[in-house]
């Protein structure tokens, strides 16, 4: 696993080609896409393992969620510090893979409800335990996905010669497939697999399975990546040209504050102040970074839309009717609706709309399409308040909480008129039951009985007392009740998507043919009326904004960085996304509003007037040609060129931008 100190390229020891490209890279291509499976697939399902595992509520299940995600951003730049500057590519993602494994596993083991189920009754004893488990493993794997995000494209871009040009580009489009095959196939499957129910003592949602089938897809990626280490061509660390910005910037800051007096004359830029130390190439480039993480200011308000696909628009498909008749679609399964339009769209939006708004005469810049897209996102919050209204107005007559399940108390009642409580998600309901006039309880059968549904056993109910809300999957259920005398009565319920129910038994109940008749049910939530289809309209708003927006963003920063500082832009584009997550959990911590639809109407205010600032900043944006500034000053003197020979040979800081393609291709990131 060594890479040579040299900073000379260390040729594989058996390089082999296979129909014009280095076989290393189908090593590569395989890694990528069980890395995207492991990752999009233990994402896809994380909002509802908060909300329904680890008993959180919307708030805090997307709080953590957001903070999460912004973390998986953050670390990119450490990876890549990490990568160019001490370990080299490779050995920076075969260590940070075995973080990234470990993490998974952590995650699916804090996922095993049976470990602290000592009263086997279905739910944790010590729920700080799972926190604190799955805690740690989403750390590993912020640190694991984010460190080996910016070097695995990279390192695919290094096996290829210079004379591969056709080669390469064409890598970066089979690496993109990757990316979005595995985010599909994952996004559908680990879904199926929470849905399934599994557990020693009692049967619960699958939650270890759809966190452990991640986790072996990444113990998979990381032993296929080793498998071709002896093919590979590794690049040996060479230094990163983010820390040499870094160090030209604060040393313009700090000279800058020592001259501060007005006896010192100004000078054109506040970055002219490193004269002094640092080569005029460097300053220059660093000037034209600047300009373009200026316009960058506006964006994350773009990826705080965007990234709750996977929280608040997942929580509200557990509000709504997943069937679809020959087939019913789990809360989770929306998002992937997001990466089918994608592959639909790119290609039509690349070969049909933009040329025909060219044919139009309409001057169609990225910047310009940058703004679309923005709106496009803000447009698709609006559609998701109006979809929100229409959930509570369904709704709201019936009760204040939602639940993606089917649930049921079953109560044994034995006076008239008895008054009984019912607890439900943080509200508290005092219902008073009248049954017939002069009922009783016949004494044919113990004062306590026991009830089942199918594997799901509620115990048994004390005279007067009740159960526990049960999940029970849609459909009809059947209900045993039995007593200790070995009598049984069975009673069947028809259950409607995301319905709940209480069950009466009533004081005249005996057992025999007829006893189902006398139980009574009483329908506390109506089954979900919205279907989920009525999302579809939003994602396809959301997706088609992203198009425009995030690919569109990419290709310009390309064209507007320095040679040898793409991969800067690529880390302040990273950090737009970060910043996006902080701005969605600060909200969803300290927004508090009382309804959903308003906060959704919230941030697409927000992100309409950032559409109207982010508008105007583009319009006095003057593009320009990095190359042709570059060439200006390699027509200086001999001292010049060498210090802008040693600039542009330094690494980038996300080593991703080894082609074009690669920056633009990879807009699933």
């Amino acid at each position: 696993l060594s890479d040579k100190e040299e900073g000379k390229r260390k040729k594989s020891k058996s390089k082999v080609d296979c129909c014009g490209f280095p076989l290393s890279i189908f090593f590569i291509v395989v890694n990528e896409f069980c890395e995207r499976f492991s990752y999009y697939g233990m994402k896809a399902v994380l909002v509802l393992y908060f909300r329904y595992f680890l008993q959180w509520d919307d708030d805090l299940a997307t709080t953590i969620y957001h903070t999460f995600v912004a973390l998986c951003y953050l670390t990119p730049i450490l990876g890549a510090i990490v990568a160019d500057s001490w370990l080299g590519k490779f050995k920076t993602i075969v260590y940070l893979s075995v973080v990234y494994t470990i993490g998974q596993a952590i995650l699916a083991v804090s996922a095993i409800h049976d470990i602290t189920d000592l009263d086997h009754n279905g739910k944790p004893d010590s729920m700080a335990f799972h926190v604190a488990l799955s805690m740690v493993g989403l750390s590993l794997i912020a640190l694991g996905t984010g460190g080996i995000k910016p070097c695995v494209s990279a390192f695919g871009g290094d096996q290829f010669e210079d004379q591969q040009e056709k080669q390469r580009s064409t890598f970066f489009s089979i690496f993109y497939i990757s990316i979005n095959a595995g985010s599909l196939l994952s996004t559908l499957i680990t879904p199926i697999l929470r849905a399934q129910e599994c557990g020693i003592n009692s049967q619960q949602k699958c939650y270890p399975l759809a966190f452990g089938v991640p986790a072996v897809l990444m113990a998979v990626a990381l032993v296929v990546f080793i498998m071709g280490s002896n093919m590979y061509t590794k690049a040996a660390p060479k230094g990163n040209i983010m820390l040499e910005v870094c160090r030209c910037i604060g040393f313009a800051i700090k000279n800058r504050f020592q001259h501060r007096s007005k006896r010192y004359p100004k000078r054109e830029h506040w970055m002219d102040w490193a004269n002094e130390k640092y080569d005029k190439l460097l300053i220059a480039q660093v000037k034209i970074v600047l300009k373009v993480l200026f316009l960058y200011i506006p964006l994350p308000m773009f990826w705080a839309l965007f990234d709750q696909q996977g929280s608040r628009w997942t929580l509200q498909a557990t509000t709504m009717d997943g069937n679809f008749g020959a087939f019913k679609v789990e809360p989770d399964q929306m998002q992937i609706v997001n990466p089918l339009l994608i592959l639909a769209m790119v290609p039509l939006v690349d070969s049909v709309v933009y040329p025909l708004t060219k044919k139009c005469g309409l001057n169609f810049t990225p910047l310009r399409r940058m703004t679309v897209g923005m709106f496009m996102a803000g447009l698709a919050f609006i559609a998701a308040a109006l979809l929100q209204i229409q959930i509570d107005v369904s709704t709201y007559s019936h009760t204040h909480t939602h639940t993606h399940t089917h649930t049921r108390r079953v109560l044994c009642l034995h006076n008239c008129g008895m008054r009984t409580v019912l607890e439900q998600r943080n509200q508290v309901y005092t219902v008073c039951w009248n049954l017939s006039s002069g009922s009783r309880l016949v004494n044919g059968f113990e004062a306590e009985v026991n009830i089942t549904a199918g594997s799901k056993d509620l115990g048994f109910i004390p005279q007067f007392g009740f159960s526990n809300y049960t999940q029970l999957p849609e459909g009809t259920s059947t209900f045993l009740i039995s007593n200790r005398m070995g009598q049984i009565c069975e009673y069947s319920q028809s259950l409607g998507f995301g319905s709940s129910y209480t069950l009466l038994i009533p004081g005249d109940f005996s057992f025999g043919p007829e006893c189902a008749k006398t139980i009574r049910p009483i329908e506390d939530i109506k089954p979900n009326t919205v279907h989920m289809a009525w999302q579809i309209p939003q994602y396809f708003l959301m997706t088609t904004g992203e198009v425009v927006f995030s690919v569109t963003g990419l290709e310009f920063s390309y064209s507007q960085a320095p040679s040898n500082m793409k991969s800067v832009l690529q880390a302040g584009w990273l950090l737009t996304v970060a910043v996006g997550n902080i701005i969605v959990l600060i909200v969803a911590e300290a927004g508090q509003l009382p309804d959903q639809w308003a906060e959704y109407v919230l941030f697409a205010s927000l992100l309409i007037c950032v559409c109207v600032i982010f508008s105007i900043m583009a319009y006095f944006y003057t593009y320009i040609d990095p190359m042709e500034i570059e060439a200006q000053f390699a027509e200086g003197g001999p001292q010049d060129k060498e210090e802008k020979s040693k600039n542009l040979s330094m690494t980038d800081v996300i080593p991703a931008s080894e082609d074009k393609k690669s920056e633009v291709k990879q807009s699933r990131i």
